[in-house]
């Protein structure tokens, strides 16, 4: 009964993302009150494990080992992504698995890609297949990243302040950056304070 209380809560949350432009700013602040608050209690998320292996003024290096990831990317129609990845984890995989949602989400390339990070037990127990042809489910290799941390609704003038910061911090320490920068959100667009937000870059790093 809880497990199902959750998902509606999710399809409730997506939906009320969709709406939001059609809404009265008022009841929308309602609205996710009484989630943010009914989900709070609801459950408590997974998140990537990882190690902080140095601090570099507001930057951290990490050491990420292995995760189960499930990804999907599209030129056309990336609005729909997170729907794509959410069907998948609801039980639109080939084992017809549900399977508990973690945090964080990453988008890179432009938001044309997204990525949720499986529980870390699909690690020994294999990933589901994905039905949709859309969607790669793959496990990580291990990769060091920069990390810098941000508060509030992220939107692109965040991202690009502090995209820019963490750039400056790894170009004037010598370290060198080998990838996109990816935004990484920890909370559900239902929680309106004390909100974790991330900019990555893989470096390249010897410990």
């Amino acid at each position: 009964m809880r497990k199902h209380y959750i998902i509606i809560l999710r399809q409730i949350t997506i939906y009320i993302c969709l709406m939001i432009n059609t809404i009265s700013k008022f009841n929308f602040l309602i609205t996710i009150i009484f989630l943010n608050s009914s989900m709070l209690m609801a459950q408590k998320y997974e998140t990537q494990e990882y190690q902080v292996i140095d601090q570099i003024d507001n930057a951290e290096i990490r050491f990420y080992p292995s995760a189960a990831m499930i990804k999907v990317s599209a030129e056309q129609n990336r609005n729909n992504n997170f729907g794509k990845l959410f069907r998948y984890i609801a039980g639109n995989n080939q084992e017809n698995q549900e399977i508990a949602m973690t945090t964080p989400v990453y988008m890179y390339d432009q938001n044309k890609t997204m990525e949720f990070v499986l529980p870390k037990k699909y690690l020994s127990e294999g990933l589901p297949i994905p039905n949709d042809k859309d969607l790669e489910a793959y496990v990580s290799n291990p990769k060091y990243y920069a990390a810098i941390r941000y508060s509030g609704y992220s939107n692109a003038n965040k991202i690009q302040k502090h995209r820019n910061e963490l750039k400056s911090i790894l170009e004037n320490n010598g370290l060198e950056i080998i990838s996109d920068f990816y935004v990484l959100s920890y909370d559900a667009p239902t929680k309106f304070y004390n909100r974790r937000n991330e900019i990555l870059f893989e470096i390249r790093y010897k410990d």
